[in-house]
């Protein structure tokens, strides 16, 4: 067993080529870095060959392509050897429906509603379940001889079909037999227009699970408090929570679970939630916080530059066409996606809201006038401009802080709206928030269809969409993070973290994930051009020319060298599989439903020229070493304030040294442990991140109730470049932490050649710690300071 809360984690991904037992081998590696608690990407079941594990076929069995029950406890024996503990990612939202592997899934196939195990998936069956796994029409693959009955069973393209009912001879005229089955067989293409069951997003192999039945939810969560109780595990990260019917519920339901097999050991609990920037995580629901991607926006956030959102948004319009303004990109994309992607899931959800307003005109004949055409065109019309992933009232009653949320839709909304029909985005509002008429039933199953549409349409839109179109900065563009927000100030940063100190002070801090488009370093090194906007316009101007005539869109082509800059050193297979999933998820020029693969071919053409042009290589291993000052600084700033402000660090496997990964599958790439043992074992370069990251864990180690429970106190910068320092304490009894980084001082940087610019930059700069001390002293060979010192208490 480990104290709680955790003091620091360690994010492994699991794969066959990476199981169990690997990770035993680095245990004492990551003891010696300072880490308390291993990370575990799901552990249970998956496809075969899954290179994440969160397409799951048995949430009740421990993967044996990763070592099975056995090598789970051996790697946990390891871990608990060393005093140290686990946290294991969990998948309550969905399971992987793919290749027939899914037991739970081929029951209902086989049985249709009236099966076992059809309570399990979230399906509407007044129709045969949509099983949208054929390349063309049933009718087409049957001529072709791609279907076929074969002893008794359907083979599909040379491989095991789907199961037939048990109850309908397995003969005769094959089309009757398979539309005589519970399920109906159709073209790929059929699934966002025709889909009968909830996936997850836009993902026909990854099919949702009704967790909000308690029958259910005990089932797929028993192997989870077995390991709790066991004492195997420590806590539980939750995937994708804002996918449920009821995340409050569930939150508190896994909550009051974990505590009552506990007792006086409490399960460290985060939740995967993306938060808009003004939303805060509820603290009723039983949580530590959530999995970390606000704070990874708010430390990217305060690295940028303000002065540089002008003249960086000009030059992207200048050389792309397109808005500088996020909020436009993403409006676009939303209307574009609810209209293709997500239409079979808008039809549901307005034949749930015309149905319960059916049921309100008995009482309100002013709904008989309400027509599904109307309530279609103002569901839309939210959902354009939803300002959060989702609401979390549960038909009768909404949480007060759904108001605001639901007042801001409506109000933007209003601009969408025809003549006439504010009311009737009105009336939707008035049920979201748990207020409008009608059979409560039914508000409950309209609302649970707005809210199960709405994060799906926020995820793939905006993140999946939006975020691959804008390229004002890539370095503001990432999961969770809001591009219209280009920079944050450092005392919006300060109050950012006084809020978690209060609120939840032991939520995981994350800089890099399985799910970050850009690792930490490639961030922290574009995060630099907002300082020198100039500098930059300048350089890549020459590089435009240069890719000019090579038939890819400027957009694309000064996207691309944003990434080229912020990952170099970097090979062609890597940027040009990027480049090619950029390319698909923007949906602009290819896309995965259609790929245009003459305009990719190009697009992977300029890549190889760009390789192979010496000139244009000299130029930018120039420019990166030009900028090398502010991105070491600004890399130093992520990893002191991710181990020094409140919560639980976490370390994405491998970025405790450069992360220089792209989007996945490049972050998923195996790890050289040894290289990073051994440079932890001589490293001792205060400017070597490493270096810095394991210092500041062994403080952790050493001091874990300053970090657990200590105050977080900002400190004042007075002075020419105060703009320029962020300054706080940590303090807990006797013991005191000061810590103060160098931010947004990329073109001293430069012009000094070295991270810490000269005592002539500074001034009398001063920081009032205990007593004000001179920031040019505290910086003189390093951009950051970390002082251990006893509390003036």
């Amino acid at each position: 067993m480990t104290d709680f809360p955790p003091r620091a984690t360690y994010r492994l991904q699991f794969n066959r080529d990476f199981p169990f037992s690997a990770a035993e081998a680095i245990v004492p590696y990551l003891d010696r870095l300072g880490i308390s608690h291993v990370y575990a990407s799901p552990i249970t079941a998956a496809v075969s060959g899954s290179p994440h594990g969160y397409d799951v076929i048995d949430p009740t069995v421990i993967n044996p392509e990763l070592g099975g029950e056995a090598g789970f406890r051996s790697l946990v024996d390891a871990v608990r050897a060393r005093g140290m503990g686990m946290v294991i990612d969990i998948v309550p939202n969905h399971m992987g429906v793919a290749g027939g592997e899914n037991g739970y899934w081929n029951d209902v196939l086989r049985h249709g509603a009236g099966g076992r195990y059809a309570r399990w998936f979230d399906i509407d069956w007044d129709k045969p379940l949509l099983l949208p796994i054929l390349g063309a029409s049933l009718g087409e693959v049957i001529a072709a001889g791609d279907l076929e009955l074969v002893d008794g069973a359907l083979r599909l393209y040379g491989a095991d079909g789907p199961p037939l009912r048990p109850d309908v001879p397995a003969q005769g005229d094959l089309r009757a037999l398979v539309e005589a089955q519970h399920y109906r067989l159709a073209s790929w293409r059929t699934a966002n227009d025709q889909l009968n069951w909830r996936r997850f997003f836009t993902i026909n192999e990854l099919a949702g699970v009704r967790v909000e039945d308690p029958e259910v939810f005990e089932a797929t969560h028993a192997l989870y408090f077995s390991l709790f109780e066991q004492g195997l595990i420590d806590g539980v990260r939750v995937d994708h929570i804002d996918g449920l019917a009821d995340p409050a519920g569930y939150a508190r339901a896994l909550r009051t679970r974990f505590d009552a097999i506990g007792g006086t050991r409490r399960a460290y609990i985060v939740v995967e939630k993306i938060l808009a920037e003004h939303e805060r995580l509820a603290r009723d629901w039983g949580l530590d916080g959530t999995s970390g991607y606000d704070f990874m926006r708010e430390v990217t956030g305060v690295l940028h530059a303000s002065e540089g959102e002008i003249p960086l948004g000009e030059l992207w319009e200048d050389i792309s066409g397109r808005p500088s303004d996020f909020a436009d990109e993403a409006l676009t994309a939303r209307q574009q996606l609810l209209s293709w992607q997500f239409a079979g899931q808008t039809d549901r959800c307005v034949a749930a809201f015309a149905a319960l307003a059916a049921s309100a005109s008995a009482s309100h004949p002013a709904f008989e006038a309400v027509t599904p055409a109307m309530l279609r065109r103002a569901i839309e019309r939210l959902l354009w401009v939803f300002p959060v992933y989702r609401s979390y009232g549960v038909g009768n009653h909404g949480p007060s802080s759904d108001g605001a949320v639901l007042d801001r839709a409506l109000a933007d909304s209003t601009d969408f709206c025809p003549p006439g029909e504010t009311e009737i985005a009105r009336h939707i509002v008035e049920w979201l928030a748990g207020r409008g008429p009608g059979d409560a039933t039914l508000a409950a199953e309209a609302v649970r269809r707005f809210q199960q549409l709405s994060a799906p349409i926020a995820a793939k839109a905006v993140e999946d969409t939006a975020f691959y179109r804008h390229g004002v900065l890539l370095s503001t563009n990432d999961v969770g993070f809001a591009p219209e927000r280009f920079a944050l100030d450092i005392g919006q940063f300060h109050a950012a973290m006084a809020a978690r100190a209060r609120d939840f002070p032991h939520a995981m801090l994350a800089t890099a994930t399985h799910d970050h488009k850009r690792g930490e370093d490639v961030r922290a090194r574009l995060a630099a051009l907002s300082g020198v906007p100039d500098i930059w316009a300048e350089r890549v101007a020459g590089w435009m020319a240069r890719t000019e005539g090579r038939g890819v869109d400027p957009a694309d082509r000064y996207i691309l060298l944003q990434t080229m800059f912020g990952a170099w050193p970097i090979d062609a297979d890597r940027i040009k599989a990027w480049q090619t999933k950029a390319l698909r998820e923007a949906k602009l020029r290819s896309s995965w439903e259609a790929p245009d693969e003459a305009y990719e071919a190009r697009a992977a053409e300029l890549v190889d020229r760009l390789l192979a042009d010496g000139t244009f290589t000299a130029e930018m291993e120039a420019f990166v070493r030009r900028l090398a000052p502010a991105a070491t600084a600004n890399s130093l700033a992520v990893a002191l304030l991710r181990n020094t402000v409140p919560g639980v660090p976490d370390c994405y496997q491998g970025a405790e040294l450069g992360d220089w990964s792209l989007v996945d599958p490049d972050n998923r790439r195996p790890v050289d442990y040894a290289a990073r043992a051994a440079l932890l074992e001589r490293d001792g370069d205060p400017l070597s991140k490493p270096h810095l990251i394991a210092r500041l864990l062994g403080l952790r180690r050493q001091s874990p109730a300053l970090f657990s429970h200590g105050a977080y106190l900002p400190v004042t910068v007075s002075g020419p470049r105060a703009g320029e320092v962020l300054a706080f304490t940590r303090t807990q009894g006797a013991e005191r932490l000061e810590c103060a980084v160098l931010l947004k001082a990329a073109s001293a940087q430069i012009g000094a050649g070295q991270a810490s610019p000269g005592a002539d930059w500074w001034g009398e700069t001063m920081i009032d710690f205990a007593e004000p001390v001179s920031a040019a002293e505290l910086f003189a060979t390093a951009p950051y300071h970390i002082n251990v010192a006893a509390s003036a208490t």
